[in-house]
């Protein structure tokens, strides 16, 4: 299981990647839109092989949880990541140059609850595969290892929510 999360993720990056190739490089911005929207699908078969791999007998375990965290995150988080990703490669191979002010007061705290709303669009998203998974498994499997793993993700975003409303609550200064 750990072995396909592994490679949903590289799989995820050479798609960016080859994204970025062909709308910067081969100024190919349809191939290149072809290529991100495969982001997507790299997640769908990551859910059907760890659907699969449980209703095959396997037991359930965090690495499961796993790759229900890795889809919910990246599903909420990846336009983020790709635009991210986007200004790196510009940066880095045709040498634009972005200068990013640092966020600071109200602006920051905006961010930040920006991000924490994708977070908690991520919990969701995997909470309802890790749902999903135990009622496809059925009773005939101990599905608790999945739900562990709600739990400590659980306490993670309770975290980034009080780091979060931080910001708000008290905005930093330059």
């Amino acid at each position: 299981m750990i072995a396909w999360i592994i490679t949903a993720e590289i799989a995820f990056w050479i798609v960016i990647i080859l994204g970025l190739i062909c709308r910067y490089v081969l100024k190919m911005p349809k191939l290149s839109i072809f290529f991100f929207a495969l982001t997507p699908v790299i997640d769908l078969l990551l859910v059907i092989l760890t659907a699969l791999d449980l209703k095959a007998g396997t037991s359930a375990s965090i690495s499961h949880g796993i790759a229900a965290i890795y889809i919910g995150v990246s599903i909420a988080y990846g336009k983020t990541i790709i635009t991210w990703a986007d200004e790196k490669f510009q940066q880095c191979f045709l040498k634009s140059v972005y200068k990013k002010e640092p966020l600071t007061g109200m602006a920051k705290g905006k961010h930040e609850m920006k991000m924490l709303g994708q977070h908690i669009v991520a919990f969701i998203i995997g909470a309802g595969l890790l749902y999903a998974m135990s009622v496809f498994v059925g009773s005939n499997s101990d599905t608790s290892p999945l739900f562990q793993v709600m739990k400590v993700w659980g306490i993670v975003l309770a975290i980034d929510t009080a780091i979060s409303i931080s910001y708000v609550l008290f905005p930093k200064k330059k």
